[in-house]
């Protein structure tokens, strides 16, 4: 899986106009799906989110996990995380696992932070989504399946 992370002090996702899902202070979670991923991938994943050190410490450093701060996350499916611009201008996306997959997977990501203790809100799963944010450092994190 690939995820891309964004702390933030709020962000919220609205489907037609209706919010759907918030968050914050915590983590945006932008996440894609990829083929061979599997439910230990989704694991492996939330596993590593939940640990990260992202959030300020009382000297200032970034030392603290969602967890520790008792942060919340908002996560949303993004099969252009997988963009493939390497040939023309046209981005490919036959990087992205398929739709039912994708949707399993991203779902079961989102399960298993919750089932860590991270409070935890998603999107809608194939929707044309408008997500804001309010971006806090900015910190931005990019995560590959390959997370250890």
């Amino acid at each position: 899986m690939r995820a891309l992370l964004q702390r933030v002090s709020h962000a919220q996702v609205d489907v037609d106009g209706e919010t759907v899902g918030q968050c914050g202070p915590g983590l945006l979670i932008l996440v894609c799906a990829m083929p061979g991923d599997d439910t230990n991938t989704a694991l492996a994943l939330a596993n590593k989110v939940s640990k990260l050190r992202l959030f300020k410490d009382e000297a200032g450093k970034m030392n603290l996990s969602i967890l520790q701060t008792k942060g919340s996350a908002l996560v949303v499916s993004q099969f252009t995380l997988a963009a493939d611009t390497s040939r023309g201008n046209r981005p490919g996306f036959s990087g992205a696992a398929g739709p039912g997959e994708a949707e399993t997977l991203y779902l079961q990501f989102a399960n298993n932070l919750r089932d860590l203790g991270v409070a935890t809100e998603t999107g809608k799963f194939g929707a044309d989504m408008a997500v804001s944010l309010v971006n806090d450092g900015p910190v931005t994190i990019w995560l590959d399946t390959d997370v250890s």
